[in-house]
């Protein structure tokens, strides 16, 4: 018997199944032969065959998963969680209680655009039938949510097998986690094999850009064997948080000078709550002169509310402002827009006004309304103030592109584009490398994911330099032995 189970401990492996030399679909599996543990089950996006992608059979059978642990609610990290139920799965999920929170309106909100997506003419007449379909239903999300388990922060809990799980604030956004998992020899706190040691592996998820206006900061990887770590900005850095925090009054005050609309595509979850923690910022103070400041993405009221209820989770200084009795999501002449008429009714004021809308990225959503109606007048502003994925119109707005397409018309880019890549949820270059650091002596092996390959293996070829600990790459589908 013991022969068996050291043999088990012994096959302690990786498999990268998607989420690697790419920034999205995060989908990886931890097995020791007895046990196997997803971590993360995110939606592909950002290519064309994206959607293909994501209604393809998984490469393993779901219902042979015995867990599936949660790093945050982005889609790229959750999206195919329903699917993943609905083509089998019964195991259990854990996550913090916020991530499961969020994790239904996005969820919701995803199966909305899909639903919407089925009804498009353009799909109508260039899809077949099937592929127009939603690749999963609302009771997939529940019967998704009806498996889910919550722990805090700190929080040691078994979770199958020989797997010990602790969660590690990643800094990224509202509830987002670092995955610890300590691997033992076999299940059973009194049978614990004396043969093999402990192994500990952190799946980072997305870590966070820290400082960060409203959440506290990435905690430190300390007691980490080996570690798989996000590199979306792996090869190149952010401007300094001073710089930012100008580069956004002066583009705000620039706009409204011109009495043009000031555009901001934004993604729902994080970065809409702060974007209007730093206007209610410049509204109090008197940075900027008071105009119309519409939030249009009803995603993002939702999640605004979830925001507002969960206080304890910031970081000091936004803790004491929302203490001291400031409403830091609302300033006067702030206008939250509901309804689809609402959103349309924005094109009738006149002079200068700010549009935070959704996506981040203008793959869609309401933004993409605003651009067609704004993009071709010199006097307006859009601003990107996060990673644009290749493939999406934000991208090709970022790069300069002077016109570009949307629902099918062509739209001349006369507005200016300005990028502040500060206010990014994700750690820069130099702050992955430091946080890498923070591990110590106990480091053997590091993981690379989740960014494109020039970012990726710059970072690996850093740390291979700089920390003198062997980094990979990995490749997608190929499995890795811990050793």
């Amino acid at each position: 018997m013991k022969k068996n189970l050291d043999t088990a401990a012994e096959n302690l492996q990786l498999t990268f199944w998607s989420g690697v030399r790419t920034v999205t679909g995060a989908n990886f599996l931890i097995s020791d032969g007895s046990a196997k543990i997803l971590i993360d089950c995110g939606l592909i996006q950002g290519i064309p065959a994206a959607d293909e992608e994501n209604r393809k059979p998984f490469p393993y059978n779901p219902s042979e998963i015995d867990a599936l642990l949660v790093t945050h609610a982005h889609l790229d990290h959750i999206g195919r969680i329903p699917k993943l139920v609905k083509d089998g799965f019964r195991g259990k999920i854990f996550s913090t209680p916020e991530t499961k929170a969020i994790a239904r309106f996005m969820l919701e909100d995803l199966l909305r655009v899909q639903s919407f997506k089925k009804n498009a003419e353009h799909d109508w007449q260039t899809n077949s039938p099937e592929s127009r379909e939603p690749f999963f239903e609302e009771h997939h999300i529940e019967q998704a949510l009806n498996l889910w388990h919550t722990f805090l922060y700190h929080k040691n809990f078994h979770a199958v097998g020989n797997f010990s799980v602790e969660f590690l604030d990643a800094g990224h956004i509202l509830g987002s986690a670092m995955m610890k998992i300590t691997h033992r020899g076999h299940a059973g706190a009194a049978t614990v094999s004396e043969t093999v040691a402990p192994r500990t592996i952190i799946f980072t998820g997305d870590t966070g850009n820290s400082p960060s206006p409203l959440i506290r900061d990435t905690e430190h990887l300390t007691g980490a064997d080996y570690l798989v770590i996000d590199s979306v900005y792996g090869d190149r850095n952010h401007e300094a948080k001073s710089e930012r925090d100008k580069n956004f009054a002066d583009i705000v005050r620039g706009s409204i000078a011109k009495k043009g609309t000031l555009v901001i595509p934004a993604f729902s979850l994080e970065r809409a709550q702060i974007l209007l923690y730093e206007l209610d910022k410049l509204v109090e103070t008197g940075a900027i002169p008071s105009v119309p400041v519409f939030l249009d993405s009803p995603l993002a009221i939702k999640l605004t509310a979830i925001y507002k209820s969960s206080g304890a989770l910031f970081n000091v200084g936004a803790r004491k402002e929302m203490e001291s009795g400031d409403d830091i999501f609302n300033f006067p002449r702030l206008k939250i827009s509901y309804t689809g008429h609402d959103s349309a009714a924005i094109g009738n004021v006149h002079g200068a006004k700010i549009i935070i809308a959704g996506s981040g990225m203008s793959s869609g959503g309401r933004v993409v309304a605003h651009e067609a109606l704004y993009l071709p007048h010199a006097e307006n502003t859009l601003l990107l103030t996060g990673y644009q994925a290749v493939g999406t119109l934000g991208r090709l707005l970022s790069e300069g592109a002077r016109e570009v397409e949307i629902n099918g018309e062509k739209i001349p880019v006369r507005a200016q584009v300005k990028m502040i890549s500060g206010y990014s949820g994700h750690r820069d270059s130099e702050g992955l490398l430091e946080l890498i650091s923070t591990a110590g002596d106990s480091l053997k092996k590091v993981f690379v994911v989740m960014g494109e390959p020039k970012s990726a293996l710059f970072l690996t070829q850093r740390v291979r330099d700089y920390i003198g600990v062997e980094a990979i790459a990995p490749e997608e589908g190929k499995v890795y032995k811990i050793d």
